[in-house]
């Protein structure tokens, strides 16, 4: 099988590509190397026969066409994406730009693409969500996200989200062509851009700069370790049903403020510097819209694709400070990205 995974220089999608071709498949990875994307996360797999790299634009539809003319893919992974909350609140015009017209773009490249084909029933278009675009829980822990759950989007994030996932939908009831859909929870692990909450901290900590942690740090989140996630989409486009949405979650709920304490005393243990750097953690005021709660009901992939997570928070998080620790070259010359080291700014 040959995959086409957009965004694959991103941390999830670099996730995808690593294990695909660890697991003998053929990938061709299309990202636009924007701010957050890294070639770096994929070099441990850069000089497979089985890896090639596209620079490119989903919104660029001439680019589209050649490239699924020219590798000639079994399925698209579509991972690219704007991600960024409070990027999204700064900027919401390229959320739209990226998630909304650049998955229309796609879409209408692989339809073509497919038609042009013969329609093979073998084909799959996987589109790659998020568990934000049903907007937020209340604190009662038996309130669960399913893929029943309506849809009710709070950022500008999660509403281009949203209506990428809509669109998906609509072509494949429209015009027939083979899609799955998945959205997940919080991701976290090794190569995560280090803009959002779990690089965020391990960082400032590592820096003795403050960890300023949004409100009073109540926000829930369902972490799930990106190497769990990866599995877990190759689950989903192998056995996956056709027009089907499968929500994928780690089953390991944490308030924000907990989850900051847990890397503090992790950094205690494997980076000690004298004093506690919980001392470090500062409240800031909360941004604009903060969801309360969110927390995923992984009950459909588990019963009917028999996948789970195999890694607990305790467990995901040791691995990803040690990750981070042991790997400051590639983190580094991250750090001035786009203001990044000013950007490390409030956890949650």
């Amino acid at each position: 099988m040959k995959l086409m995974v957009t965004g694959g220089a991103g941390f999830i999608g670099s996730a995808v590509v690593r294990l695909a071709v660890a697991r003998g498949l053929r990938v061709v990875n299309v990202d636009a190397l924007t701010y957050a994307a890294c070639l770096e996360n994929v070099a441990p797999v850069a000089g497979s026969p089985l890896y090639a790299f596209e620079q490119a634009d989903i919104r660029d539809r001439a680019a589209m066409d050649r490239i699924l003319a020219s590798h000639r893919p079994d399925a698209v992974m579509h991972l690219a994406a704007e991600s960024h909350v409070d990027r999204s609140i700064d900027g919401p015009g390229a959320f739209v730009e990226t998630n909304v017209t650049g998955t229309y773009t796609l879409l209408q490249a692989a339809r073509a693409y497919w038609e042009g084909a013969g329609r093979p029933a073998s084909f799959r278009f996987h589109h790659i969500s998020t568990d934000e675009v049903f907007g937020s829980l209340g604190p009662d822990p038996a309130e669960k996200f399913t893929e029943a759950t309506p849809y009710d989007p709070r950022s500008p994030y999660s509403a281009s989200k949203a209506a990428s996932d809509h669109l998906v939908r609509a072509w494949h009831h429209t015009f027939g062509l083979p899609v799955v859909l998945s959205n997940c929870s919080n991701n976290y692990g090794p190569y995560h851009f280090p803009e959002k909450l779990v690089p965020v901290v391990i960082l400032a900590a590592l820096h003795g700069r403050p960890i300023p942690v949004y409100g009073a740090g109540e926000n829930v989140r369902d972490w799930l370790f990106v190497e769990d996630h990866a599995e877990a989409l190759l689950t989903v486009l192998e056995k996956g049903a056709l027009g089907r949405s499968y929500n994928i979650g780690g089953e390991n709920e944490a308030r924000n403020i907990d989850l900051v304490q847990m890397i503090c005393a992790l950094m205690d243990e494997l980076h000690p510097q004298g004093a506690p750097h919980d001392r470090l953690i500062s409240f800031v005021p909360d941004r604009p819209g903060h969801d309360l709660r969110y927390a995923i009901d992984p009950a459909r992939i588990r019963s009917e694709l028999g996948w789970r997570p195999s890694v607990t928070l305790e467990e995901g998080l040791r691995r990803t400070v040690a990750w981070y620790l042991a790997n400051e070259a590639w983190w580094r010359p991250l750090m001035d990205r786009q203001g990044v080291g000013q950007r490390l700014g409030a956890a949650g």
